[in-house]
């Protein structure tokens, strides 16, 4: 069910709480101090550690903080017979899961460790869930019209190589799908390819995503943390609508570029990177630049080559393939049996005006195969291409 250490100086309160544990068949290790508790930590894994806080040799709240600098991340509970509201809320502030004081009701205890177990266990399905959504993510590019097949060919020529590369159109029109073919295409497949979505980051956060920290840089700063040009070394980052990115963070981002070094936020030492970076945006920048929203000199530097992806309405000749490739796709997320697309459906499709581009398009194909029978027809489209409520 789940690893458990108990740190505490008091035999009887270890005993205790590891024969209640051990009976809702958690497995437990005890440690009589904060050195030794450190050590087990440091040479096996826990889930939930629960960590006494007046002990001898090492009090439990420096345990708590060399706690985080473990490789994994453990759920730390504060426990203690001598503390305050202050205490409290120093151990919480510092990275604790919870605090409970002695003699510690048991009930509460029992619940606090299930909700760290839940906790680590949510965390590992959202790591998993986003590898499959990267496998996902990893389709090919679909369509055969002159304007993909242009795109396709830039892609296939400048994969091989270091150039930045800024890519525009609209949203929705798969722009980081082709910053995904990019880094498939090219030497650093091996690494990881970073997303950042410069448009949803706060802008008091984006330096620290983009750069990391390092512990005590600000108030939640409780451990140092490595940023996306640090994660993405050896590999490919990628600034999605970096339009919105701040001029602080943009001033940063160009001295990556230019030195091929970052300094997280809060610390002096230049930290060495090697990344290649692919931008995009749904702006036109130069005109950003005229109004004083976006630097002329980092502009430059992302554009080396640039890439304008297309619209769907500048490729409606695709749109019998992307309805195949949907249609399967949709049917199979919904365990529903493959639907048809009749002819005259098709005729339907390729008269709309796709302002939502590709995602847009997705959103009624889904639609279509929900709310209509094995074949979908041109009333159909009709029917349900707009939103329920202007239908």
């Amino acid at each position: 069910m789940g690893n458990i250490l108990v740190i505490d100086d008091e035999r009887p309160i270890r005993r205790t709480l590891s024969e209640i544990l051990e009976f809702e068949k958690y497995k437990v290790d005890q440690a009589e101090d904060g050195e030794q508790g450190l050590k087990m930590a440091q040479e096996n894994e826990y889930d939930v550690i629960l960590c006494d806080i007046k002990m001898p040799k090492m009090d439990g709240l420096e345990v708590l903080e060399k706690l985080q600098d473990l490789k994994y991340d453990p759920a730390v509970v504060m426990i203690s017979g001598h503390g305050t509201i202050d205490t409290a809320v120093d151990a919480l502030k510092k990275g604790a899961f919870d605090y409970i004081p002695k003699p510690p009701d048991l009930n509460r205890l029992l619940v606090t460790v299930r909700n760290a177990i839940d906790k680590n266990n949510l965390v590992e399905e959202t790591k998993v869930l986003k590898k499959k959504l990267n496998k996902v993510k990893s389709a090919n590019i679909i369509g055969e019209s002159t304007a993909i097949k242009n795109v396709i060919d830039v892609i296939d020529k400048v994969a091989a190589t270091d150039a930045r590369v800024l890519i525009t159109g609209g949203n929705g029109s798969g722009k980081e799908l082709v910053a995904r073919q990019i880094h498939e295409k090219s030497q650093r497949s091996k690494g990881s390819l970073i997303e950042v979505n410069c448009a949803a980051i706060p802008s008091e956060l984006i330096e620290s995503e983009l750069f990391g920290h390092e512990k005590g840089a600000f108030t939640s700063a409780h451990k140092q943390r490595k940023g996306n040009f640090e994660n993405a070394s050896g590999g490919t980052l990628f600034l999605d609508e970096i339009g919105d990115m701040s001029l602080s963070a943009q001033a940063k981002v160009l001295r990556a570029l230019q030195e091929n070094k970052i300094t997280r936020v809060g610390g002096e030492k230049e930290i060495k990177v090697d990344v290649r970076v692919i931008a995009a945006t749904n702006k036109d920048l130069k005109s950003e630049i005229s109004n004083g929203n976006f630097r002329e000199d980092l502009y430059h530097r992302l554009s080396v080559i640039v890439i304008q992806n297309p619209s769907l309405n500048d490729r409606k000749e695709d749109i019998p393939l992307l309805t195949d490739f949907f249609t399967k796709q949709i049917c199979a997320e919904h365990s529903v049996a493959i639907k048809t697309v009749n002819k005259r459906a098709l005729i339907e499709l390729q008269k709309i005006n796709w302002t939502g581009n590709i995602r847009e398009f997705r959103n009624v194909m889904e639609r279509l195969i929900i709310l209509c029978g094995n074949e979908i027809t041109a009333t159909d489209v009709i029917s349900f291409a707009q939103p329920l409520s202007q239908s």
